[in-house]
């Protein structure tokens, strides 16, 4: 599986990368600040950049897509319950991130058990409400059979996304966590900040993963 992370904007918000060695074509996750060393890497690997996936609509998420909007047109991926949050991105989270972004009005919505494919990439989009309204996971797996779970903020290593901003909800996101306690412990985790971890890292380390009573 091909990928590289490049920490981006005000708050390091790690936007990924992924490629198909056959057909060149790459992805893009949640590009939240300047693109411009991920475009320089794109064009030193001779890559195509054709689609970008979000995993939710907080603006270090998705503070670079209008730049990127000229290679991928509207293959851009957001979960349903974030749409508004693409369309019209908060003024108030623009003042306290210290950032700008313009709106996007052409764009896909994704929702549970939605299916993208990919060149070399199949991903399957679970629906993990709690950080946003419309926060989801992807869970991509090559043609190896290998797989990662970006789960954007819903799960952290040892930490969780926050709830106290303008749609959290606390509740919603144990919920989340407890669906993603139903998967395998070697899968690996590529979070919205910070270091990787894995599903058996989190299980036992995590101070807020679900614990049976």
């Amino acid at each position: 599986m091909n990928y590289k992370y490049f920490p981006v904007g005000a708050l390091w918000t790690n936007c990924y990368v992924f490629w198909d060695d056959d057909t060149k074509q790459a992805f893009c996750v949640d590009p939240g600040g300047d693109t411009k060393e991920v475009r320089a890497f794109i064009d030193s690997q001779d890559l195509k950049l054709t689609m970008i996936l979000l995993t939710h609509g907080h603006i270090d998420h998705i503070a670079g897509v209008p730049e990127l909007v000229p290679f991928v047109g509207d293959n851009i991926y957001i979960g349903r319950n974030d749409a508004d949050m693409l369309r019209h991105p908060s003024t108030d989270l623009q003042a306290l991130f210290g950032v700008h972004c313009e709106g996007v009005s052409d764009f896909k919505e994704v929702w549970e058990s939605k299916i993208i494919d990919f060149p070399g990439y199949s991903i399957v989009v679970m629906e993990t409400p709690g950080h946003t309204p419309g926060s989801v996971c992807y869970m991509v797996t090559d043609s190896q059979n290998h797989s990662v779970l970006l789960s954007g903020d819903t799960l952290f290593a040892q930490s969780v996304g926050r709830t106290d901003l303008a749609g959290g909800d606390w509740f919603k996101l144990e919920s989340s966590l407890r669906r993603l306690d139903t998967l395998h412990d070697s899968l690996h985790v590529l979070p919205g900040h910070g270091p990787d971890t894995s599903i058996a890292s989190e299980r036992e380390m995590n101070p807020y993963w679900p614990r049976e009573a």
